[in-house]
């Protein structure tokens, strides 16, 4: 075992990513239900930042009071008066379909609530892609932004929704200028074992990117966290690939495994997360009360990014 001390960098609070954000022209942003001085704040933040420009959607009254006794000015929003969280995140989406908004996020309402909406198969907002979450984390010992995916949405993918996990989170890297990336695909152990699945599904998710049915992304996997991200452990391991100690991208097996990595990271390693749902027609923008500040803001930088990309990249 080594005994070198990981190295600390100071983290960039995902500044650098804001400031870029607000460089663009500002999208339309329908927002669900912000009804609470969170998801109030961060709407009105974002839009001062220049991020997006707000459709705020959900009771007038509850969400004027919140404004008075938090001091937000919203004067400059359109509001669109709903009578409950239902209401507000069926409008939101509507929006959406409409051509009105072009991101979506969501307030103080439960997640499943507005991904109901979402989902529906004739009012939603679905397209042939899987919807997955990716978390994009600064991580005070690792030198670059660290993806995690999916540990908010699907509880248990199969392999197809696997190859679609891995597509939206390679195309994420892409839309926000980082290149290319090394995609790990974990799992407890290197080597391919039948009696572990994840390792299979590993596997064939690599043989997928070699026959282009994943592109844009170096894959490597099956790959345990440690030799995913530490080049030493990939060394004593005898693992030689472009993506071994150096991954930008952890793709983890199954939603619990995802989301006890991404809190680990958080809670235990100070690290910030922001992340967002792609898949779906629109980004959509899901914050969190533990949040901090700069999360949240990063949250809708990754947004309007991913935006702005998919409506100028070239035609194929």
């Amino acid at each position: 075992m080594s005994n070198s001390q990981p190295h600390y960098h100071e983290p960039v609070k995902f500044d650098a990513l804001i400031k870029r954000a607000g460089g663009i022209e500002p999208t339309v942003c329908a927002v669900a239900h912000p009804c609470d001085e969170t998801s109030l704040s961060a709407a009105v933040q974002a839009a001062e930042l220049g991020l997006f420009t707000p459709i705020l959607v959900g009771p007038q009254a509850r969400i004027l009071a919140v404004a008075k006794e938090n001091d937000l000015d919203i004067t400059p929003f359109e509001l669109i008066d709903t009578p409950h969280s239902h209401a507000s995140a069926a409008q939101a989406v509507a929006l959406v379909r409409a051509g009105k908004a072009r991101l979506l996020m969501k307030g103080s309402l439960h997640t499943d609530e507005l991904m109901h909406e979402v989902v529906k198969k004739d009012t939603g907002l679905r397209t042939a892609r899987r919807l997955s979450h990716i978390f994009v984390m600064d991580v005070p010992t690792y030198q670059e932004p660290l993806f995690v995916t999916d540990a908010a949405i699907n509880i248990d993918p199969d392999l197809l929704c696997k190859a679609d996990i891995v597509q939206n989170a390679i195309d994420l890297h892409v839309a926000l200028g980082l290149g290319e990336p090394r995609v790990a695909i974990l799992s407890a152990v290197e080597q391919v074992n039948p009696k572990i699945p994840s390792t299979i599904e590993a596997a064939a998710l690599c043989k997928m990117a070699e026959r282009g049915q994943i592109t844009g992304g170096v894959l490597d996997g099956p790959l345990a966290m440690d030799n995913a991200v530490s080049p030493e452990a990939a060394k004593m391991k005898g693992l030689t690939s472009p993506v071994a100690g150096r991954a930008q991208i952890l793709v983890v097996p199954d939603l619990e495994s995802g989301n006890m990595l991404a809190k680990n990271l958080s809670f235990l390693s100070g690290a910030q997360a922001a992340g967002i749902v792609l898949g779906a027609r629109v980004p959509i923008i899901l914050t969190s009360r533990a949040d901090t500040r700069h999360s949240r803001l990063a949250s809708c930088a990754l947004a309007a990014l991913y935006d702005d990309h998919q409506r100028n990249r070239p035609v194929a």
